[in-house]
């Protein structure tokens, strides 16, 4: 199995607020850190650094380089990777005292996609192979189909969940992986269990992961449940938390590992990003995360 990610690619401009500012408010940054990331990008990473072989597609601008050095250092391939004129995607984000972050996005070149391209890079790809997506980039219902035609295995994080996504066949969907306030968008619910039952019910076929914070995680396939405690840990910042969980989720299916284990390694991996600032910098290697699980472990028996 190849794994292809066609994913977003963002320079994170990272505030240290006291809160999150309010509307009207002005409020004095106490620091400004620019970090690499984009959902895409942080997916890779993560799925790169949990042992899995990933190609990532997607455009930079002229101010994008870095994110060639990045796949570079991870051993991440990155021949699908084009430059366009427009500028690289970026975030204004803004973390508070507890360690929660507001995101303002601006598309930039993560929107410049063009079909010619979808079909050359998917081109390279076949039955069986996995197709990573997220909603920071454009053309998202007709990656769907594609790679839908060409027999992928997709996996879908509708994130930031907005109008565009009215447009993709959801059913055409094998893996769906969102968190708590993206599932009572899509579902109108507000009780995990509930949101849970009612995907698996509109898509029968998906297997659907529900990430809930300091709550962890569920898992739900056909008439199966499993569910997944979140590793206290105290937080610094949690930008990238969904994306590293999302990509040991997917790396630990393409290395066919049991799905609780598989729960587990994802789980701890997120809960370690999240002491750490920053996007692409703060996912843990594999051999990181299962020393930390082995300590658990010990001091829970």
């Amino acid at each position: 199995m190849k794994i292809l990610n066609i994913g977003s690619m963002n320079l994170d401009y990272v505030y240290q607020v006291d809160h999150i500012t309010q509307p009207g408010e002005t409020q004095a940054a106490s620091r400004l850190t620019r970090f690499l990331g984009g959902k895409g990008m942080n997916q890779s990473v993560a799925l790169a650094l949990a042992g899995a072989e990933v190609y990532h597609g997607g455009m930079i601008g002229p101010d994008g380089q870095a994110f060639l050095e990045v796949c570079e250092t991870y051993g991440i391939h990155s021949q699908f990777i084009r430059s366009v004129s427009q500028p690289t995607g970026h975030t204004i984000i803004q973390i508070n005292a507890k360690g929660q972050n507001s995101i303002l996005l601006y598309g930039g070149a993560n929107q410049m996609l063009s079909q010619d391209y979808v079909d050359e890079v998917l081109s390279h790809f076949g039955a069986g192979d996995l197709l990573v997506l997220q909603n920071e980039g454009n053309l998202l219902p007709y990656l769907v189909e594609q790679g839908y035609q060409r027999g992928l295995t997709i996996a879908l994080n509708p994130s930031p969940f907005h109008e565009n996504l009215q447009e993709v066949d959801w059913h055409k969907l094998h893996i769906l992986l969102l968190n708590e306030v993206e599932g009572g968008q899509l579902t109108g619910l507000d009780q995990p269990s509930e949101m849970l039952d009612a995907l698996v019910g509109r898509f029968p076929e998906a297997q659907v992961v529900l990430t809930l914070g300091r709550e962890g995680a569920r898992y739900a396939h056909g008439s199966q449940r499993l569910t997944q405690p979140a590793f206290p840990v105290q937080a610094v910042d949690t930008t990238a938390a969904g994306d590293t969980f999302t990509g040991y989720f997917l790396a630990g299916l393409a290395q066919n590992l049991p799905l609780p284990q598989v729960l587990r390694q994802s789980a701890m991996a997120a809960a370690l990003a999240v002491t750490r600032p920053g996007a692409v910098p703060s996912i843990p290697r594999r051999e990181d995360v299962l020393r930390r699980l082995t300590e658990w472990e010990h001091t829970t028996l």
